[in-house]
């Protein structure tokens, strides 16, 4: 379902690494952005969800926390996204639509073409209602895309999560093919470890990982942060 972008068809915002990025998920159609804190997230999204409006003609629709969702909207101002927010009155039309977790039962997932989720770990857990709700919901939606800073904060069998989301592979099949159960504890699992290397590479089919541009070769000094100084001061006080 991907669609190829030219560079000049971007948004001249964005940084040549944020391009990359939302050219790499576009060209896939079912993607996943795990980028940290700062790396411009909002923005790549924003983007992605332009493109496929303009290109594709469908209604976007970006789940985000309920804190989130008023910054998106201004985020979207900020680089000529309009975004408008859902409620029970909404008709859907080709456009970007953004509307908080809490909200997905009143949600017609056949509306949309396409959805982003925003803090997209909310994934991780296997038995969570949201994942299982998500996953079930959005299962047929050609267009699918993830944003997190941390898809995986508890153990790395979190991204078969995100894996069975965006149609790749079943979180059990990925648990069968890539771990083993832990000695010690068999609800636990753990990579095997012929298989760390391979399990990486099979998620860098489906998603792109980075801390600091330059892990993806883009050169950004202005992404570097000074040295932390650790000034130790003694207050005394009285008796």
């Amino acid at each position: 379902s991907g669609i190829s972008i030219p560079d000049n068809e971007l948004n001249p915002i964005l940084f040549d690494f944020q391009k990359f990025t939302v050219k790499r998920a576009l060209k896939a159609g079912k993607y996943a952005i795990f980028a940290d804190t700062g790396q411009g997230k909002t923005p790549m999204q924003l983007e992605i969800a332009r493109q496929i409006v303009k290109n594709i003609n469908v209604p976007v629709l970006i789940l985000a926390p309920l804190a989130v969702s008023g910054q998106t909207i201004e985020q979207g101002i900020k680089f000529g996204v309009e975004v408008v927010r859902m409620n029970h009155t909404s008709k859907i039309e080709p456009g970007v639509y953004i509307a908080n977790y809490e909200q997905i039962n009143n949600i017609n997932a056949q509306d949309f073409g396409c959805v982003c989720l925003d803090e997209s770990s909310i994934l991780k857990n296997s038995t969570g209602k949201y994942r299982n709700l998500l996953i079930d919901r959005f299962k047929l939606t050609p267009y699918k895309f993830c944003f997190s800073a941390t898809p995986s904060p508890n153990d790395p069998m979190e991204l078969g999560n995100h894996a069975e989301f965006l149609d790749v592979m079943s979180y059990n099949e990925v648990l069968s093919m890539y771990f083993v159960h832990d000695a010690g504890e068999t609800q636990k699992w753990r990579l095997k470890g012929h298989a760390v290397s391979k399990f990486y590479e099979f998620v860098s089919t489906w998603a792109i990982m980075y801390s600091h541009p330059r892990d993806i070769g883009f050169d950004m000094n202005g992404y570097d942060l000074p040295d932390l100084q650790i000034i130790e001061k003694q207050v005394s006080t009285p008796a």
